[in-house]
């Protein structure tokens, strides 16, 4: 899944993209004008609060588009870069793409979704996720110099995700599988419980395409990868 915000001279409008499908979210006024930098400022402050709870949800790709010649999506990220760092770096950083044109209207998105350029910059943003995924997986692995917080076996991983979590104890964060693991999973079913469990309890899933240098990795541990939150 990812976020598509709109930008326009004047409002915000974000949409959840699934697959195909578009759901819009909210949309958030700019009070007062663009040349007013206290209200851009305030402007960018509410884009970002209304981003807060589909990042809570683990969604990480960020599709900006703003009409050409403007620099609203440009505007944005620098602010996100001055006085929002948490969106840049670490595990739960955003990925931010750029796309030419208007999505201020349900019909300009789905036209948006359906094209080349919304599939291509969501596939390179799922990439680069995959790769800081797999950036986390080995500081997890090399900072405790044992595999504590990284769990490779199904039978583990199932008794972690379905078991009590308590509060002084590391959670799982991450699970990670490749396509490959996913559909050569014998033992569907219990994958499948696995994954609805985990997203329920608010464990972020990702599947991770086999071919990538990041599934090369997730392969080589099995196809599968739980990785537990530290600190």
């Amino acid at each position: 899944m990812a976020v598509l915000v709109g930008l326009e001279a004047d409002v915000a409008v974000l949409w959840r993209v699934f697959s195909n499908v578009v759901k819009f979210g909210v949309s958030v006024r700019l009070g007062g004008a663009r040349s007013d930098v206290k209200a851009v400022y305030n402007f960018h402050e509410a884009v970002i609060n209304a981003l807060r709870p589909v990042l809570r949800e683990g969604v990480r790709s960020v599709v900006l588009v703003s009409p050409a010649r403007s620099s609203y999506a440009k505007d944005f990220l620098g602010h996100v870069r001055a006085h929002h760092a948490w969106l840049a770096q670490g595990s739960g950083k955003a990925v931010f793409s750029e796309i030419v044109g208007s999505a201020d209207s349900l019909s300009k998105v789905a036209a948006l979704v359906k094209g080349a350029v919304f599939r291509q910059v969501v596939s390179e943003a799922a990439a680069s996720e995959a790769e800081g995924l797999v950036e986390l997986l080995e500081k997890r692995l090399s900072a405790v110099g044992r595999d504590a917080f990284v769990f490779y076996s199904l039978v583990e991983i199932e008794g972690l995700v379905f078991g009590e979590w308590l509060a002084s104890k590391p959670k799982p964060e991450f699970l990670l599988l490749t396509d490959k693991y996913l559909a050569g999973c014998r033992a569907r079913g219990r994958l499948q419980r696995l994954m609805q469990v985990a997203a329920n309890k608010g464990v972020k899933t990702r599947i991770v395409d086999a071919e990538s240098s990041a599934g090369e990795r997730v392969a080589q541990l099995g196809g599968l990868v739980l990785l537990l939150s530290v600190g």
